[in-house]
């Protein structure tokens, strides 16, 4: 797979997770947070677990303890990110959710950096930069007092950057996508429901009026849109897979305005342009600055 089609599955996975967060804010007129993730995950573990054990005979390479130890943090930041994501469209608004949750942006090269000792390529940083601009005029422009959901909103995105490092060191190191995948949603299940069971009721006639919900969400922004993240990750680095990834706010805002009545604001279409100006850069720029260093050396090996 090319780093293109790479960056196209990735952008798949966006716009999956923009129409997620309609299903996660109209889910919880039936069903209680803690309860809609853990079945929604449990669903997706079902739903990939054919796959993962097709992937497990074809494999090559063996999980090894120190794999196990990344499948366990992947699932651990997926399940924080869920449940802060989740907690916190109790109080905050679509829009505003998919522009916070966008911060990841910045933060993941920030991890790189910090943490990993890794350098991304320069234009991950005007690219970042654009991206989060853009999703700050998607959402209106403005800046007014942070609600509780807000916060919970900026926590998630510090999970989601540790998702997504931690997710492309895993499948960099074994290759195998899909045994990564059900493990993080397996772990995600398990903690939602131990704290749902512990903290909110809940009835048959509740989770039927959240099926709907629960069933796109769990199949396609949990089975399918992050199982395409993490195959897209094998092909490209994470600061820029989280650039193509935070179109998601592109598309959170669009599918809020079309069927919850959430207004975009004429500003809003400049804020669009950018972020798909900021794609395009991180794509084009490293590809051109690979093939002018080819063809430098190719000189240089000619004239030797």
């Amino acid at each position: 797979m090319t780093r293109v089609q790479a960056n196209l599955l990735l952008l798949l996975a966006a716009a999956i997770w923009g129409g997620g967060f309609v299903a996660q804010s109209t889910a919880m007129k039936a069903i209680g947070p803690f309860w809609f993730i853990g079945l929604r995950f449990a669903v997706a573990t079902v739903a990939v677990l054919p796959f993962m054990l097709l992937e497990g005979r074809r494999a090559s390479t063996k999980t090894t303890p120190r794999h196990l130890k990344l499948y366990l943090l992947t699932g651990l930041a997926l399940f924080g990110g869920a449940a802060t994501q989740q907690l916190g469209l109790q109080t905050t608004t679509v829009t505003n959710s998919s522009f916070i949750t966008g911060l990841y942006v910045v933060f993941v090269p920030l991890i790189a950096v910090v943490f990993l000792r890794r350098s991304p390529h320069w234009i991950v940083w005007p690219g970042a930069l654009m991206a989060v601009t853009g999703i700050f005029l998607l959402s209106g422009g403005q800046l007014s007092a942070l609600s509780q959901g807000d916060l919970l909103t900026v926590v998630c995105a510090i999970f989601w950057a540790g998702q997504i490092t931690l997710a492309g060191i895993a499948v960099s190191e074994n290759g195998r996508a899909l045994s990564l995948a059900n493990a993080q949603f397996a772990i995600t299940a398990v903690c939602a429901l131990l704290v749902a069971i512990v903290t909110e009721p809940i009835t048959w006639t509740a989770v039927r009026s959240a099926a709907p919900e629960i069933l796109y969400v769990g199949l396609f922004s949990s089975g399918v849109a992050f199982s395409l993240q993490i195959i897209g990750q094998r092909y490209t680095t994470s600061s820029q897979a989280a650039i193509f990834l935070s179109s998601e706010a592109l598309f959170g805002a669009s599918l809020g305005a079309l069927l919850l009545n959430e207004t975009i604001p004429p500003i809003g279409y400049a804020g669009c342009a950018l972020m798909f100006l900021a794609m395009l850069l991180v794509e084009i720029v490293p590809e051109i600055t690979r093939r002018r260093t080819s063809n430098r050396l190719e000189t240089s090996q000619n004239l030797g």
